[in-house]
């Protein structure tokens, strides 16, 4: 699984024209998943994403987590982190999983983030979205579970 992982004061995805989640100060996560990917995978990329010390403390340091500071996260799927352009111009995909199992696996995701304490709105799996975000530093990590990266 890679994940882009965006430190925001707010994010929201909007599918044909109604917001399907929305948060506040938190965690813009964008999730792909791949063919090789397992329950494993996404408990991994859960913990480390939960346990991400990327807010600041009281010294202005990156110090505190998600869950510290009472923040949310906001979950889309996005197979096109597996978009490989190495030959050409033209991304291939066929790193990715199935859709049926890497919604799956992007909903155990889910689970998985909201059974650490944590609010977790969601995009809506195979929908086109639009993605809004204030992207707060700004902060971006990129985490992938098979650690390629």
């Amino acid at each position: 699984m890679r994940t882009v992982v965006q430190r925001v004061s707010r994010a929201s995805v909007t599918v044909e024209g109604r917001i399907s989640g929305a948060i506040e100060r938190g965690l813009l996560v964008l999730l792909g998943v791949g063919q090789d990917d397992a329950e494993s995978e996404a408990e991994y990329l859960a913990e480390k994403i939960a346990g991400l010390r990327i807010f600041e403390d009281e010294n202005e340091k990156m110090n505190l987590s998600v869950v510290d500071v009472g923040g949310a996260v906001l979950a889309v799927s996005q197979f096109t982190l597996y978009g490989d352009v190495r030959k050409g111009k033209r991304p291939s995909f066929d790193a990715a999983a199935r859709p049926e199992r890497a919604k799956e696996l992007y909903e155990y995701f889910v689970a998985q983030i909201r059974a650490k304490g944590l609010r977790c709105e969601t995009g809506v799996f195979q929908a086109m979205m639009h993605v809004e975000l204030v992207n707060d530093g700004p902060v971006t990590i990129l985490l992938d579970s098979k650690k390629e990266f």
